[in-house]
């Protein structure tokens, strides 16, 4: 299967533009500190699925896929910063937490299929 074809790659490229949006809305003084790291969290997402469905090894895959994982939480983080300093309202925060949630349970999915795939060749 092609990565293009994953629901986990579609929904976390979906995420990765409705953050760089919310990016986009940050005060000036905040663009380069933290929109800068936000944007740069948010497109890791669906490019370390991609990059890791381009590997040769499950081994190297899933590497890619906890890296993938790792940016989720992070821009999690930013988020609720972003809340935190009234960068963005709660419900903002909650919409964006529903599409973490849904690509961080689609994410640990693909995930344990790797996984399982790893402790049959064991």
């Amino acid at each position: 299967m092609e990565y293009k074809d994953l629901d986990v790659w579609k929904k976390s490229r979906f995420l990765a533009k409705s953050i760089i949006e919310v990016a986009e809305l940050l005060p000036s003084k905040e663009n380069f500190a933290m929109g800068f790291q936000i944007r740069k969290s948010a497109i890791s997402i669906p490019s370390n699925i991609a990059e890791g469905c381009g590997r040769n090894t499950t081994k190297d895959t899933l590497q890619f896929l906890y890296i993938a994982r790792g940016s989720l939480y992070e821009v999690e983080t930013q988020l609720i910063l972003c809340f935190d300093f009234n960068y963005i309202t709660e419900e903002k925060l909650n919409e964006l937490i529903e599409q973490i949630t849904e690509c961080k349970k689609l994410l640990n999915g693909f995930i344990n299929y790797y996984i399982s795939k790893l402790n049959i060749k064991n």
